[in-house]
């Protein structure tokens, strides 16, 4: 990539791409037994601060002797086996100051990433507009390629943003197939961001934008598949002039996963555009983007793919490409017409080109574990504070225990506490007194919540370090 050539190393003419994390392997890759292993895991291995961690970090990440299959196709690791989780999350550091359950925000760099990142940076600031002025377009070529592939849609469907942010505001702002009168769809679990963004078509384009309250569960009942169906149907039903919709795969707010292809199958045989933020469930959860039947979604790769913060994506499905304006007028024709370049519905102007050319490492070091291991880990996670959280009196969790429709993000709110005050002073306890990182969340109709988000890294320890702390908050 860059002028052609593919090393490893640091030269004055080519960015360093590659990755060295191939100590992770099925089997045989723990020195001592697994339960010494496990032991030395939860007390030390995987904190920053501790004194194990000191070491450099070329010492730290090892070269497996046993090498059998790699981690993307492997059958026999289970989201339980403490042993190899030990020894993924020793690829991380992390604060000893507080066990961080809020990972939804951005993921932490694995250390080999990190690494691979620090010298990307180092080479760019070195190169400098050496390297843009005549390798920027060649580089970003090879990087939208890899992470086509990564993401198995064609290289000319995407092109890389800061986020899924800034993808999805493209979208929604430039989405063209609407005149004065129509409706846009969205729901009251949407992210804020997007929200705000179908608000402003109202302005924009002179639609009624139009949002819908999700139905909330009970301690007694939890949401099903149908109950989304039937919900989704019934707003379509009720605002029939509807021509676009917004769907959020993973919730944001709750951790939600809902049956995107049955709706979108459902609102596009009515005429209604989708627009689908992707942003929580790329990397948490195994799912082919192509599958979920939506022509505009946007993406992060900064979550759970654990590259570097600013890496995002924008996808539009080849033949729909048109239905997006070209952003603020980019590369537009006199007859205000403009190409079918995806690139062209997307503008970031100066990104961190360092943080877009670690991509491929952190995808190569994703694959290593695979996106079905991940989500199999990161709901087990879930299941061991869920299943006690669900006994406790006065507190209600948001997502049902159904694998199609969650994975590792969860929320719950006690009852009454319902404001944005009241919750943050939960979250705060939570940190002060029990040592658990948490985040308030507002966004629900029915009331803010406390989000739980745990990663790669997190162990059983974790979690009932948490459930022992809603008890004695829930008595």
């Amino acid at each position: 990539m860059g002028n052609g050539h593919s090393k490893n190393t640091i030269d004055d003419n080519t960015p360093a791409y590659g990755l060295t994390a191939k100590s992770l392997s099925r089997r045989g890759f723990l020195s001592g037994s697994a339960v010494a292993a496990v032991t030395a895991c939860s007390a030390v291995a995987v904190r920053a601060d501790s004194d194990s961690n000191k070491r450099s970090m070329q010492g730290e990440i090892k070269e497996a002797e046993a090498t059998d299959i790699s981690l993307g196709t492997a059958t026999t690791i289970k989201p339980d086996d403490e042993a190899f989780w030990c020894e993924v999350a020793r690829m991380y550091d992390v604060t000893d100051q507080i066990t961080n359950l809020e990972n939804g925000y951005w993921g932490v760099m694995a250390r080999p990433v990190l690494s691979e990142y620090q010298r990307q940076s180092a080479w760019v600031n070195k190169n400098n507009t050496n390297f843009a002025r005549f390798n920027l377009g060649e580089t970003y070529r090879g990087l939208r390629a890899q992470v086509a592939k990564f993401l198995k849609v064609g290289t000319d469907e995407i092109a890389l943003t800061r986020g899924a942010t800034e993808a999805l505001q493209a979208l929604i702002a430039g989405y063209n197939n609407l005149s004065a009168g129509d409706t846009v769809l969205y729901a009251d679990l949407d992210y804020s961001e997007m929200k705000n963004a179908m608000r402003w078509l109202a302005h924009r384009r002179g639609v009624n934008a139009v949002k819908v309250n999700f139905p909330e569960p009970t301690r007694d009942r939890p949401l099903t598949e149908h109950d989304i169906i039937r919900f989704y149907k019934r707003a379509l039903d009720n605002n029939p002039k509807t021509k676009l919709l917004l769907l959020t795969h993973l919730n944001n707010w709750t951790g939600l996963i809902i049956p995107v292809r049955k709706i979108a199958e459902m609102a596009k045989a009515r005429g209604v555009g989708v627009i689908l933020d992707a942003a929580h469930s790329v990397g948490q959860v195994d799912f082919d983007i192509k599958s979920l039947g939506c022509d505009y979604v946007g993406v992060n790769l900064h979550k759970w793919v654990g590259a570097p913060i600013g890496c995002g994506v924008i996808y539009i499905n080849k033949p729909r490409v048109r239905a997006i304006d070209p952003y603020m007028g980019k590369n537009m024709k006199p007859d205000g017409t403009g190409s079918d370049n995806v690139r062209d519905r997307i503008d970031t102007g100066t990104a961190n080109f360092a943080a877009h050319m670690t991509i491929p490492s952190a995808i190569e070091f994703h694959q290593q574990i695979g996106s079905a291991l991940k989500e199999a880990r990161l709901r087990y996670l879930r299941t061991l504070w869920v299943s006690e959280a669900r006994k406790m009196k006065g507190l209600t969790v948001l997502t049902p225990d159904d694998p199609a429709m969650v994975a590792g993000l969860t929320s719950f709110r006690l009852d009454g506490v319902t404001t944005t005050k009241a919750n943050n002073a939960l979250m705060k306890r939570l940190a002060d007194e029990f040592g658990v990182l948490t985040t308030r969340r507002t966004g629900p109709a029915a009331g803010d919540c406390i989000r739980v988000t745990p990663s790669f890294y997190n162990t059983p320890d974790d979690m009932h370090k948490l459930t022992k702390a809603l008890w004695a908050i829930t008595g």
